[in-house]
């Protein structure tokens, strides 16, 4: 069996890991192109160095762009890359435009397509994630999903013949570097002098909550008001959007830094008071870690950590300081994203409908 990974993508690269992983174990043929969506060395490269991902086979380096611009660069790319390593299946990963692209790349050439972290629902068709991962859903052969409440969705939407429960893959990379981190200090700390559990970690990144200056601006000033030191994690095109909405990022409690590695996030996040975020992966990291999780959306796909009481949704400068300063919710056992081997679930599902 040959199956093709198209990633590109910070998130997509935490899921290709366990995926590789497995995909080598079982002696299965892996193809992995790259891309290029996300194309700064600290959001592509050092997730396979640290991951003990394998090079990409294929390169395609896109860059950036607006949606459609990207999206059709990355569908024109694939359709030689399809022809060439002729796949049993393509194994498009989440919501990026890069799912969106390897889906349609995949349904115009007659490739089976399959997409793991199906069944993901936001609800807000403002987002341009929520069509991505519909219409990636409806186009695939096989619906890998992470949760019960996603099989739900998938059943409610008619997918439910073609909808298989594997079990979430971030949670099969989180568990191993969480193991492997937990014993030892998070660079930042001593970088930015801080002290465990007296410091928060944030990334905002999402287009509606960047590309407006007006709710750009009341979040940041809601970080700025934080209790304690807030550890902004600002990758290019948020720095790029403060900039030319004239709206400093270092202010009050807040302290802006490059993005980490994976590793040095998820022991910074296990170290922190909390995290506050609008990226659906790190409000799971939050709740698989149990770190108080704070949520600069409407909604979230992960409505699991909410009603466990591990994430709070919060849209204005009150709810957000508010949220932060909350006492960590009680304990809990529940495992809603799975136990650690989604992966080989996944690659037994690809060859049971092979």
């Amino acid at each position: 069996m040959r199956i093709l990974s198209v990633v590109g993508a910070r998130p997509q690269f935490v899921k290709l890991a366990p995926i590789a992983r497995a995909a080598e174990e079982a002696g299965v043929e892996h193809v992995i192109v790259h891309t290029g969506q996300h194309y700064d060395p600290m959001l592509s490269d050092v997730f396979f160095r640290d991951l003990g991902i394998p090079e990409p086979n294929v390169h395609l380096g896109v860059g950036s762009g607006s949606h459609g611009v990207q999206t059709g660069a990355i569908l024109g790319a694939l359709d030689s890359v399809l022809v060439e390593h002729e796949p049993d299946w393509l194994l498009a990963y989440g919501d990026t435009n890069s799912t969106l692209a390897a889906a349609i790349a995949a349904v115009k050439l007659h490739v089976p397509l399959a997409h793991l972290e199906a069944g993901l629902r936001s609800f807000n068709r403002r987002m341009p994630e929520e069509h991505n991962r519909v219409l990636t859903d409806h186009a695939a052969d096989l619906c890998l999903a992470p949760t019960a409440v996603a099989m739900s969705h998938l059943a409610a939407e008619g997918l439910a013949p073609r909808s298989v429960l594997v079990g979430d893959v971030m949670s099969d990379v989180l568990i191993q570097v969480r193991d492997i981190v937990s014993s030892r200090a998070p660079r930042l700390l001593p970088d930015l002098d801080l002290k465990d559990r007296e410091y928060y970690v944030a990334t905002i990144h999402r287009a509606e909550n960047t590309d407006d200056p007006e709710r750009m601006a009341m979040i940041i000033e809601a970080l700025a008001r934080a209790d304690r030191p807030v550890i902004l994690l600002a990758h290019p095109r948020v720095l790029a959007k403060a900039a030319a909405h004239g709206i400093a990022l270092n202010q009050g409690a807040l302290r802006c830094h490059p993005p980490l590695t994976y590793p040095d996030l998820i022991a910074a996040a296990l170290r922190s008071a909390g995290v506050v975020t609008d990226s659906g992966g790190l409000q799971k990291e939050a709740f698989l870690l149990r770190v108080p999780c704070t949520t600069v959306r409407t909604e979230t796909e992960w409505t699991e950590t909410v009603d466990l009481g591990w994430n709070v949704l919060a849209n204005n400068i009150d709810t957000i300081t508010a949220a932060l300063a909350r006492p960590t919710p009680p304990p809990t056992d529940a495992e809603p994203y799975g136990d650690g081997c989604a992966a080989q679930r996944t690659l037994s599902a690809l060859r049971e409908e092979r």
